[in-house]
């Protein structure tokens, strides 16, 4: 028996010790509380371990490098995957009403309406665990903030350049904009391999080509009459502000459960009090409710929402006795019902106008789904059963942006397709299809080391 496996065996005895190596993991009985670093032992090289107790005065191991959560994965697989099927929709014939997306001024909660919130849940839930891998790799606050401006940057970036790419009449048109400034994307935004030398230059001077090109679109519109807006600032730039809002509440309160549940009401009641007029108009725009930030806190309440979740689980979740945490997901399923039927007499449920009753329904079915997520994936080990979607997960960013290259280039040449799949069940099975076809698309992009990362 080695040195190694003598210290580990010794410590596996006195501690409940849980290690990954490769998709393996061991676990043995617990008995004490010790925060440690163990470079010497292989298997636990830079792994910190925290060992705290529970009520049963048993004790709970917390890995501090902050493996991977496959529900967190799989939730966000799933939403986007369903993201790309309600995108692919509109236009159908004879489709049931409830799947689309309700009117504007209609009271309805359509399954459209909630794939959109569903996604800024799980960019939520991304936040703290981004944030706190960024800290453990050294970072300090002043990276880590000007990490999270960048990023902010560059999703409203491609959320304005979505929203502005209308063509120009006997100029550029709408789909040719579109497929260059997603090839400006990918060049200013792509994960490039770590590289020295010529490379390295070669790597570089293709970012710079992307701003290039970025910014020659952005000109181009602004002297053929049609300067860039800002609107509603598009899907990717709404998620940019709620990112930049959630991660700047983020880096104050850190792991706090307690401040961040407080901020996390405190973003709610701002939602609710911006449909209220209980503030007068021009005090609350000026001081409260800070106007220039979109979506008057409703959206943001989702990536709060998201937040905390993580932040429980962090807490709370445990794989061998996942009641607890499930159980609490199911107090705040509840509770958000019960909000969302006292609400719905005073704002009927609509998306587009971001209402309080949307919000309180949206969050009464996300905090229990998540919950059965993690028990399907987490605890009983289900994962493998959404590998087709993988892809959706885990590059979700260049999933999204994939259709709107095959969009443009169905529409340059002309194909179209057969009109029995136009309406009904063959047309969603047709948006079904198409779908699984844009997230293979992606996987095979990253397998062949195309992605964008932001």
């Amino acid at each position: 028996m080695t040195y190694h496996s003598v210290i580990l065996k010794r410590v596996k005895n006195l501690f409940s010790l849980t290690y990954k190596r490769g998709d393996s993991s061991s676990q043995a009985p617990l008995n004490g509380r010790i925060l440690f670093l163990q470079p010497d032992i292989p298997i636990l090289k830079n792994s910190f371990l925290y060992l705290c107790p529970n009520p049963q005065n048993r004790f709970v191991m917390k890995n501090l490098a902050l493996q991977r959560v496959a529900a967190v994965d799989v939730f966000r697989a799933l939403t986007m995957f369903l993201m790309l099927f309600v995108n692919d929709i509109p236009g159908l014939k004879n489709v049931p009403h409830w799947l689309m997306h309700a009117d504007i001024n209609e009271d309805m909660l359509g399954f459209s309406d909630t794939i959109f919130p569903a996604f800024l849940f799980c960019m939520g839930m991304s936040v703290s665990f981004a944030i706190q891998n960024r800290y453990k790799k050294g970072d300090t606050t002043t990276q880590v903030i000007a990490h999270i401006f960048w990023r902010t940057v560059a999703l409203i970036a491609m959320g304005l350049f979505s929203l502005n790419s209308g063509g120009i009449e006997g100029g550029l048109s709408h789909s040719w904009f579109t497929i260059l400034m997603v090839i400006g994307f990918f060049l200013t935004w792509g994960v490039y391999p770590k590289a020295e030398g010529t490379k390295k230059a070669l790597f570089t001077v293709m970012k710079v080509a992307g701003v290039v090109l970025l910014a020659a679109l952005v000109i181009y519109k602004d002297l053929n009459g049609k300067p860039f807006h800002t609107g509603w600032w598009g899907i990717l730039g709404l998620i940019g502000w709620t990112y930049a809002v959630c991660a700047g509440i983020y880096l104050f309160t850190r792991e706090s459960l307690r401040k961040n549940a407080i901020a996390w009401f405190a973003v709610i009641a701002l939602a609710v009090i911006s449909h209220s007029g209980l503030i007068p108009e021009e005090y609350g725009s000026r001081i409260l409710l800070l106007p220039f930030i979109p979506s008057d806190w409703t959206l943001h309440a989702f990536g709060m929402s998201g937040l905390l979740t993580s932040l429980l689980m962090q807490r709370y979740a445990d794989r061998e006795h996942p009641g607890k945490f499930i159980g609490m997901l199911c107090i705040l399923g509840v509770g958000m019902l019960i909000l969302a039927l006292v609400s719905h007499p005073y704002w009927i449920i609509s998306k587009i106008q971001a209402t309080p009753s949307w919000l309180f329904y949206c969050l009464a079915a996300f905090f229990p789904l998540f919950g059965f997520f993690y028990w399907l994936t987490d605890v009983k080990g289900n994962t493998s059963r959404f590998d087709i979607i993988k892809p959706a997960g885990t590059a979700t960013l260049t999933c999204y942006i994939l259709p709107y290259i095959w969009y443009s280039v169905q529409q340059l040449a002309g194909w179209t397709y057969p009109e029995v799949l136009g309406s009904g069940v063959p047309g969603l099975l047709k948006s079904l299809v198409f779908s699984i076809v844009i997230v293979q698309l992606t996987g095979l992009l990253v397998k062949g080391k195309i992605k964008l990362k932001v």
